[in-house]
């Protein structure tokens, strides 16, 4: 059975699209509110057994509240991710357009690996793309490709959209990534069959459909941990209840739904008109 894991894209900002986040969060979502509030979420996490946390460049400031948690409570054996290509551009305001733009360009790279690098030092444990799509060209890129190679990390990719599969088909053949980050829940299953022939650790995201199947996480949490090819699922949390509520997945039998797939475009078109909040 895959692992639970924690992801800070819920933790790191005051604006996210899961349904309910700004509801989550509460009325404070200055810096040092959400700061406390990481901190205390990571303090649950790992005295609940939590060994796997994620976050990203753009998860406005998740790297340094991460890098504040980890430098302070020296935790052992846990495994660090994060991912560079988009840059958090909505100045701590919840619904400001757009709040993140994707940049896959080899400076970029460059210059988010150096900040990431001061925010997590040595606790950096694996380095990925984020939303690496066909559109981008970011697997085609030979500048990128070979600056990440040369960054003496572990690699890896995160995909979206209704192109997943292919995208993780990619990454796979270009042989340079350890770990792929993918969508994967009771509604959108159709990166299931690539992620099972990639060879490579898998991190299930989104595993709740940004909130969409909040009413029954601990099921469909459960479901994802149990799928053969699954390694560490994220919980999306931004807040110890909900996180309690999630870890009910691992004593809760994997019973499935197949009635709640969706059709993948169906699934992505709702995913892009959910709102900041």
């Amino acid at each position: 059975m895959a692992r639970l894991g924690l992801g800070l894209a819920s933790l790191g900002r005051p604006g996210y699209l899961n349904i309910g986040h700004g509801s989550e969060l509460g009325e404070d979502k200055s810096v040092e509110a959400l700061r406390r509030r990481a901190h205390e979420v990571l303090d649950f996490a790992y005295e609940a057994g939590i060994r796997d946390f994620d976050t990203a460049r753009s998860y406005g400031r998740g790297e340094e509240f991460l890098g504040q948690w980890l430098r302070s409570r020296r935790p052992e054996g846990v495994t660090v991710s994060s991912k560079w290509g988009y840059v958090y551009t909505a100045d701590w305001e919840v619904a400001k357009q757009p709040p993140e733009v994707k940049h896959h360009d080899v400076d970029t790279f460059r210059r988010q690996l150096s900040e990431t690098r001061e925010n997590l030092g040595d606790w950096l444990d694996l380095y990925q793309i984020h939303s690496a799509t066909p559109e981008s060209g970011v697997l085609e890129n030979d500048a990128v490709l070979s600056a990440m190679v040369e960054a003496d990390v572990p690699l890896g990719v995160s995909v979206s959209g209704t192109s997943q599969a292919e995208t993780i088909d990619r990454a796979v053949a270009l042989n340079i990534f350890s770990a792929v980050q993918a969508t994967w829940n009771l509604h959108e299953r159709a990166a299931g069959d690539a992620l099972a022939r990639s060879g490579l650790k898998v991190i299930v995201k989104e595993g709740l459909a940004n909130g969409r199947l909040a009413a029954r996480d601990a099921q469909a949490l459960a479901v994802a941990l149990a799928q053969p090819w699954a390694d560490v699922v994220l919980s999306g949390a931004a807040s110890i209840d909900v996180l309690r509520s999630n870890l009910r997945a691992l004593e809760t039998p994997p019973e499935d739904e197949p009635g709640l797939t969706e059709e993948s475009s169906a699934y992505w078109k709702l995913r892009s008109n959910l709102a900041w909040n």
